[in-house]
């Protein structure tokens, strides 16, 4: 595998929050490809004690929202799409799938050689490697499913890059056709703290961190797109071409 970089390594922070969750608090999340991956994971990681029980909760939490998003959008749309930005080794696939959709998986090309060795790509999930900031993605899901309803979702991804950045993804995602982007955030006051403590805890202090959210409002008139903000400082709905 090659190196991770300081950004990559982050995707561990997530695996082990479903862990510990499933081991602990099944109540918020049980993730069972998660614990048969355990052993495979670097030798070490599960020892570290850098992390509180507070951080790791808080990972579950976020992957049980995101779950959540998954599930109702499926309900909806049962022929939909889902697009994981940012995957690492995101287990989504094995815990909300219906059992006919297609799903997608984006992530730096030395991220998902990593993540194949662990999950070999499974029938109806495909793989792919490149940026997700980039139009190659999107454009590629697009000849796969021309019309179908698309799910993109970015947990713990924009934090690390710019506001311009997340302004544009969502910009490009406009001409594609009816797409949902659903990503986690926080506040100004919310982004000082990750930055002074929490990514500390985590033992991941390098890692710099940008983007924030303070109004929906703002961030939707900047992208020129139309929104649902679902919850406050935690997740906004993104649905371009959609009322």
């Amino acid at each position: 595998m090659s190196k991770l970089g300081i950004v990559e390594d982050t995707l561990f922070v997530p695996m082990l929050g479903r862990l510990y969750a499933s081991e602990h608090c099944r109540q918020i999340l049980f993730d069972e490809k998660a614990l048969e991956l355990k052993e495979k994971l670097p030798s070490g990681l599960l020892n570290a004690e850098r992390q509180s029980q507070y951080t790791l909760l808080a990972s579950a939490v976020r992957s049980y929202n995101m779950d959540r998003t998954v599930q109702a959008f499926l309900e909806h749309s049962p022929d939909g799409v889902i697009v994981q930005l940012g995957c690492g080794l995101e287990t989504a696939y094995y815990r909300r799938d219906n059992g006919h959709t297609h799903w997608y998986a984006v992530d730096l090309p030395h991220v998902m050689e990593y993540r194949r060795k662990l999950l070999p790509e499974p029938e109806r999930e495909t793989y792919l490697a490149g940026d997700a900031f980039a139009e190659d993605w999107i454009r590629q899901v697009r000849t796969d499913v021309p019309n179908a309803p698309i799910l993109v979702t970015a947990g713990g991804l924009f934090h690390y890059f710019e506001e311009a950045k997340v302004v544009g993804l969502l910009q490009t995602l406009q001409q594609y056709g009816e797409i949902t982007l659903v990503f986690d955030t926080v506040n100004k006051s919310g982004m000082a703290m990750m930055r002074k403590k929490y990514m500390k805890q985590l033992g991941h202090a390098d890692a710099q961190m940008f983007f924030y959210v303070d109004s929906a409002t703002d961030l939707t008139k900047k992208s020129a797109v139309k929104s649902r903000f679902l919850r406050r400082n935690h997740t906004i709905t993104t649905s371009p071409g959609m009322v």
